[in-house]
């Protein structure tokens, strides 16, 4: 059974800064793509990063150049480095895993940026 465990979350006023990790765990399976997605309040869940096994890595425009996404092959473990947050980035924040074609998502943390 896979299971993907987020922390990091939390309340920061804006221009700041909060670091999201996500362990996978439960699979010996090397894992594809790791990435975060968000969903604010009445809103559809949004693809902010993501990263392929070899490194490579997708932004949503709305991030690029402030959020940093990066993982650890070895801890089964992916980053989301958050700096410069505004109040538009609050969400619930979901780590997703693709193993074997297969999807698993972790049950989402809560970022709140203050204005």
């Amino acid at each position: 059974q896979v299971q993907l465990l987020e922390s990091g979350g939390g309340l920061v006023q804006a221009g700041g800064s909060l670091r999201l990790a996500c362990a996978a765990s439960g699979s010996r399976l090397s894992i594809n793509t790791m990435g975060w997605y968000r969903q604010a309040p009445g809103k559809q869940r949004e693809l902010v990063a993501s990263i392929g096994s070899g490194g490579s890595t997708n932004y949503a425009d709305s991030v690029k150049g402030r959020f940093t996404i990066s993982r650890d092959n070895a801890e089964n473990t992916v980053y989301l480095q958050m700096n410069s947050l505004k109040p538009e980035d609050t969400a619930v924040y979901y780590c997703k895993a693709i193993i074997l074609y297969r999807v698993y998502w972790g049950q989402g943390t809560q970022v709140t940026v203050s204005s």
